[in-house]
């Protein structure tokens, strides 16, 4: 039975894209919405012109009010019914009351190489450690921010020079193979860990 996903973005939506681009022929599994935070996000017109259902609930509405703002985006996942949420570039903090709604059912695509650099600002941070490498990782979502089990990672070396946008550069193209790729083990029961070759 095809499994359907929905994906939560904040901005360009070059993770869904690929995501969406990747669920296709035998894929076991379907994009069933594209949900955002904010209206203006990029993503939303891609997903329109794949025929893939949005909608946007915006946290600006909500300030101080996250159970409010989290209320709101249940009604479109509720309506969508996924079987699997993919955080593909979503910038908002989740509750941990959120996230055990769909426990064991909820993807996200960090980057960097975590345990390392939880949060924001990762290339940045990798470059002023000194780090030999630097990457992209899949990981199930749980209550405890860019934390839980680890499904997949891909790396790249630190080169002389690096700033954090040509690192960030170098990493991106890597997320659009690695979380597919992830996505697709996952539907299919797979959850030990990968990395790119």
């Amino acid at each position: 039975m095809t499994q359907r996903v929905a994906i939560l973005i904040s901005g360009s939506g070059s993770n869904m894209v690929a995501l969406a681009q990747s669920m296709q022929g035998d894929h076991p599994a379907r994009p069933c919405l594209v949900l955002s935070n904010d209206p203006q996000a990029g993503g939303l017109a891609k997903a329109q012109a794949m025929g893939i259902p949005t909608a946007v609930v915006d946290h600006r509405a909500f300030k101080g009010d996250r159970a409010g703002f989290e209320a709101e985006l249940l009604k479109p996942l509720r309506d969508a019914q996924p079987d699997l949420i993919a955080l593909a570039g979503f910038m908002r903090v989740l509750s941990a009351d959120f996230v055990r709604r769909f426990e064991g059912r909820m993807l996200n695509i960090h980057p960097s190489l975590l345990p390392k650099y939880k949060g924001l600002n990762t290339y940045a941070r990798a470059i002023e450690a000194g780090d030999a490498e630097a990457g992209c990782t899949v990981h199930e979502v749980t209550a405890e921010l860019d934390d839980g089990p680890i499904l997949g990672q891909a790396r790249v070396p630190v080169l002389s020079g690096d700033t954090p946008a040509t690192l960030a550069a170098r990493i991106l193209p890597l997320e659009h193979q690695l979380y597919p790729l992830v996505l697709r083990r996952v539907v299919s029961g797979q959850r030990d860990f990968i990395t790119l070759p």
